[in-house]
């Protein structure tokens, strides 16, 4: 279809169960219809409306067990969610890729130049430019494409809007060129390779990762060149609750010393034991060494590191109770997830500014809400920024309320976990 003959389809309701495979529910999908015509409409402006185009999704993820352990080489337990980054696509003869995202100026790469520039790190033209120079690395087919994004993706949430834009983009040269060919884990690695060598980010896999493959997924980061990535296979939507993320709006400025102290000491126990990373020792093995570790180290990397290797053991009793269908079980890991994170990792609040803790203050009131009904823990890197909640769907407007009425409206984001990653819609 052309963009016009697109336009009146979604319009006419032509491709709700196109959208309902990726959005789930009949009010999601009506949700979305304005946001795609909006995305068609800039299309059609900008490159013509007798292009025949296709749509791409890429959706934004939430961690939901394995809190600061990937950069230890540990395990995570994360899954896609209902916001994503869509891109109405179409082929050109240029040999030139133009990506027009709504708020940002165009990105414009031309494929005969796909080499790395320091300086020009930090700029999103070179995210583009990274993932077709890592499908071209892979053997496939790469060519020009005109593009326009748009993502609900936020920013600064934790739930990853970068990954989404990086496998978005995977997603098109796949489905665009390869005939759909290129596996979720390959574009996830080529998104991160994109992000490390050509943005300049040095970000691990676990963002990427989770956005490609999409529902549960768990990841256990042993062997960072081949991680092991499982798909979970759990039905949400049956488990009578909601995801919550809640935005706290914490200054999230001068965090980047707090972030970084938390690999960096995690890695100074292994250090002091001869190895690079927590992931080479047994839990075993350090704690029989705590006697002399206390001499080489401070005591909140001993107490990070407790928390990386249960955290790692939390994540695969957390798959254990999805398989199994155990919710209730799987609250539980999530709340003592959350305790390890508050007490020993201590990443809610940072001790620059001990007197601001919009995050404990959000667990506070979620434990006081859901204690014995749902589950509450720190989202992402923590410090600032969100928590995330399992909320009892007959409690879900309480919930809302009571959190909003305390961080403004619109900071509780209710959510569905997305049962496909990066995907062709039409």
């Amino acid at each position: 279809m052309n963009t016009k003959e697109m336009i009146a389809a979604v319009e006419a309701g032509k491709l709700d169960e196109n959208l309902k495979r990726v959005y789930v529910t009949d009010e999601a999908v009506e949700l979305q219809k304005p946001r795609y015509v909006e995305a068609l409409n800039t299309f059609g402006e900008l490159f013509g409306w007798d292009r025949e185009v296709k749509i791409m999704s890429a959706p934004g993820r939430t961690e939901v067990c394995g809190n600061h352990t990937d950069h230890n080489n540990g395990k995570v337990l994360a899954a896609s969610i209902n916001l994503d980054a869509i891109a109405v696509v179409s082929e050109n003869e240029d040999n030139i890729i133009r990506v027009k995202s709504k708020g940002h100026r165009m990105n414009v790469v031309d494929l005969d130049n796909l080499e790395p520039d320091e300086a020009k790190y930090g700029d999103s033209t070179t995210l583009v430019q990274g993932v077709a120079r890592g499908i071209k690395d892979l053997g496939f087919k790469v060519k020009g494409f005109d593009a326009c994004t748009t993502s609900d993706v936020m920013g600064g949430s934790g739930l990853s809007s970068s990954a989404a834009f990086e496998v978005l983009l995977g997603t098109v040269l796949s489905y665009m060129f390869n005939d759909g060919k290129i596996s979720p884990v390959d574009i996830a690695k080529v998104a991160q390779f994109s992000e490390n060598k050509f943005f300049g980010k040095p970000c691990g896999l676990l963002d990427q990762m989770a956005s490609s493959v999409g529902t549960f997924v768990t990841i256990d980061f042993k062997s960072t060149e081949s991680p092991v990535v499982k798909k979970v296979d759990f039905d949400f939507a049956s488990s009578g609750h909601s995801l919550c993320i809640v935005d706290t709006h914490g200054n999230h400025s001068d965090l980047t010393d707090d972030y970084a102290a938390v690999r960096s000491e995690m890695e100074d126990v292994a250090k002091a034991l001869g190895k690079s990373v927590l992931r080479e020792l047994t839990y075993e093995e350090f704690f029989a060494a705590l006697p002399e570790l206390t001499e080489k180290v401070n005591d909140r990397a001993l107490l990070r590191a407790i928390h990386f290797f249960n955290e790692n053991k939390r994540v695969d009793a957390a798959v254990k109770c999805l398989e199994n269908g155990d919710f209730e079980g799987f609250k539980q890991v999530i709340i003592d997830s959350g305790l390890s994170s508050y007490m020993l990792n201590q990443n809610v609040y940072s001790p620059k500014n001990p007197t601001e803790q919009k995050l404990s203050l959000a667990l506070a009131i979620s434990e006081e809400l859901l204690k014995g009904k749902g589950a509450w823990r720190v989202h992402g890197g923590g410090f600032a920024g969100t928590i995330q909640a399992f909320v009892p769907n007959d409690m879900l407007d309480e919930y809302k309320n009571t959190i909003e009425g305390v961080f403004g409206e619109g900071s509780c984001h209710v959510l569905i976990i997305r049962p496909v990653g990066g995907t062709q819609i039409i």
